[in-house]
């Protein structure tokens, strides 16, 4: 027993002594999943729910003058419409997200449901609401309607229809709602492949010559250091590349598959120049990874060790990668995209939901660049550095 307890106090020692060991196996996991979390819970709620200062924009037709006080009241901002309106135009409004909704009352419609008999058979006056189920606001607004007509129903003993017969008046289509779900689902997984490759192939180049002490060897050679670094950096940004590369490839070949399921009939289509623009985010996106993990597996001192530091970033990644699902980048201001993975993963966002700009592309490339350049940099450093790269 006296052994047992020697080996168990030597073991914990060891643990113990180890700050960087005790903070990334004990209290980084825990901290990073409630930071994750945390994150994640109040990005839903702003994406998923319209904010309680948001005044709905939307056009009216009709507004009976008995309901018009209780209309006014609600956080609408409403447009009259005459006889002569566009229905194409407002539905296409609607679709863009530049309205969030169309409520079209019948002519004399106090008066239409005071005559109206139940019991006749007869098709109740039709109020007919236009909205767009893709987006939040619009669906907001309907939701909102809807329940306040159904409240005004119940009270004249449903002598109202709401949204009745045949005519869609939901203006998202099915190729939108396919579109949305590739742009939510599609980038997280080619985030998670990315990773993936890029964790593949930088802790074995710099942190596995560490453990076995082949660095030393490389260390002590006429070659400069900074060279050392740079070469491990590109030939590290050519393996993951290629694992891009393939993402991209695999992708691009599944896209039309995708498109002909259950042989819907999709009006979606993607261009030469979504493709392109798909294949630069991917291998810029690459550097960045593979960039930040050869620094992590620089200050590691095994590759076990580099997996356990690069473990939380994968969260952050995943994390990262989940915020289309309750968002998209229409939404998002200019100056978001030089944030670092978080701008590859909108853009991805906006190509699959064929929404996005030019200046969108620039400002993401030029960012993903310029941080490469940066930590490649600081890995030349590190390369330079006896107490990183030898623990003295």
């Amino acid at each position: 027993m006296n052994h047992i307890f020697v080996v168990i106090k030597k073991e914990l020692a060891r643990f113990f002594g180890d700050k960087r060991m005790v903070f990334t196996t004990i209290l980084m996991p825990g901290l990073m999943i409630y930071m994750m979390y945390t994150l994640m819970g109040d990005g839903m709620m702003k994406t998923m729910t319209t904010p309680e200062d948001y005044v709905s924009k939307a056009y009216v037709q009709n507004m009976p003058a008995e309901l018009e006080a209780t209309l006014q009241q609600m956080p609408v901002e409403w447009t009259n419409v005459g006889d002569s309106y566009d229905l194409d135009a407002i539905r296409e409004e609607l679709k863009e997200g530049e309205k969030d909704g169309f409520i079209i009352f019948p002519t004399d419609f106090i008066q239409q449901t005071a005559t109206y008999n139940v019991a006749s058979g007869e098709q109740a006056p039709n109020v007919a609401i236009y909205y767009n189920s893709a987006e939040t606001n619009s669906g907001t607004f309907y939701s909102m309607m809807k329940e306040f007509l159904n409240q005004y129903e119940e009270s004249i003993a449903n002598r109202l229809d709401v949204n009745g017969g045949e005519e869609e008046y939901d203006c998202a289509t099915e190729s939108d709602v396919f579109a949305s779900l590739l742009s939510k689902m599609l980038p997280m997984l080619i985030m998670t492949f990315l990773f993936s490759g890029c964790m593949a192939a930088a802790p074995e180049s710099i942190a596995g010559e560490k453990e076995r002490g082949t660095i030393a060897t490389l260390l002590v050679t006429p070659v400069p250091r900074s060279a050392l670094a740079l070469g491990k950096i590109v030939s590290l940004s050519i393996i993951a590349s290629l694992s891009g590369l393939s993402s991209f490839i695999g992708t691009s070949l599944s896209l039309p598959k995708m498109m002909s399921l259950n042989d819907a009939e999709l009006t979606i289509s993607y261009g030469a120049m979504d493709y392109v623009t798909l294949f630069l985010v991917i291998i810029s996106t690459v550097f960045v990874l593979v960039a930040v993990i050869a620094i992590l597996s620089a200050t590691a001192k095994s590759v076990k060790e580099a997996g356990t530091m690069i473990s939380p970033l994968m969260l952050v990644n995943v994390a990262i990668s989940l915020i289309p699902m309750f968002g998209n980048a229409k939404n998002i201001e200019l100056k978001q995209f030089f944030i670092p993975i978080y701008n590859s993963v909108m853009m991805m966002n906006g190509v699959f939901s064929s929404n996005y700009q030019m200046s969108q592309l620039a400002v993401t490339i030029v960012t993903n660049v310029v941080l490469t350049g940066v930590l490649a940099f600081g890995l030349t450093k590190m390369f330079g550095s006896e107490k990183i790269m030898f623990g003295k």
